[in-house]
């Protein structure tokens, strides 16, 4: 069983910044509503992913004090600090006028938007590093859950996530799907898992590895989807990701870990009356801008 790597326990951070990479935005909006930010702070401990979950909603509602290693807010050569805990990056912060005192700060800032700062940070495998001079080191928000605050909270899976080769047996299922998928020209491979949110139910995920996205190929991938679906037990929830997507995690462990139970490339067509499973050996089984 494989765990979804997510730091977001309380550290002791040592080390200085360094320069960072990459562009700063600074967000138009008014004051923020920090207290709930700071409120929900105070709730975080291990295991407590409830909690987490709520200071996750905090910020994508609030703003934060960005630290400036280098340059002036605005300004086109501003870039952030960087610090390293257990080999992730984060970009140092504070979460309001009164830490950013509290700090000792004495170099420039600028105040950004949750969502903003997550959509600037997490392409480039950054997360956020909250109160970093508080008493216990503060708390990391790792590179995977501002992609989350960006995209919205509710559209993708809670981490950590748990991962796993399915263990629930759905025949009929796999061999439909299988069925639909040779006959839809786009498919390349299907890959599958288990996956167990930290919050919520677990589910099936459909890995989909396509040739192209024109608008014709996601039409009949679509299709397929729709046309297998009938075949799931009642209550059984499914879901689809792109095997192309570089900052999905459920793509990122079915790429390392899950060999294809359907590969164009590698096995004859299906037939209606053959069960499903991996397909013989066929040699070795089986990311930021």
């Amino acid at each position: 069983m494989t765990r979804v790597h997510r730091v977001h326990r309380v550290h002791r951070v040592s080390g200085s910044s360094v320069i960072a990479k990459g562009r700063l935005r600074v967000s138009a909006s008014g004051t923020a509503a920090a207290g709930q930010v700071e409120h929900m702070l105070r709730q975080v401990t291990p295991g407590r992913y409830d909690a987490y979950e709520a200071l996750l909603r905090a910020l994508a509602a609030d703003q934060l004090w960005m630290l400036l290693w280098h340059g002036q807010a605005g300004s086109p050569d501003a870039q952030y600090g960087n610090m390293e805990v257990e080999g992730l990056g984060y970009a140092p912060c504070v979460t309001s006028a009164q830490e950013l005192s509290a700090s000792g700060w004495n170099r420039s800032y600028e105040v950004v938007s949750g969502i903003d700062i997550s959509r600037t940070l997490y392409p480039d495998h950054y997360g956020l590093w909250l109160n970093p001079h508080a008493p216990g080191g503060g708390v990391g928000i790792p590179w995977l859950d501002l992609r989350r605050i960006a995209s919205g909270l509710d559209l993708l899976p809670a981490g950590p996530l748990r991962l796993t080769e399915p263990s629930i047996e759905i025949p009929q299922f796999y061999a439909l799907l299988t069925q639909n998928a040779h006959r839809t020209p786009a498919v390349r491979s299907l890959r599958r898992t288990w996956v167990q949110p930290a919050l919520g139910a677990p589910y099936l995920a459909i890995g989909l590895d396509v040739y192209d996205t024109s608008p014709a190929s996601v039409d009949g991938v679509r299709t397929m989807m729709q046309q297998s679906i009938a075949a799931v037990p009642d209550g059984l929830p499914v879901s689809t990701v792109a095997m192309s997507d570089a900052y999905d995690p459920v793509a990122m462990w079915l790429r390392a870990n899950a060999r294809p139970f359907y590969d164009r490339e590698a096995q004859p067509a299906p037939v209606a009356s053959s069960g499903y499973g991996y397909p013989p050996p066929y040699g070795a089984a089986p990311r930021s801008r």
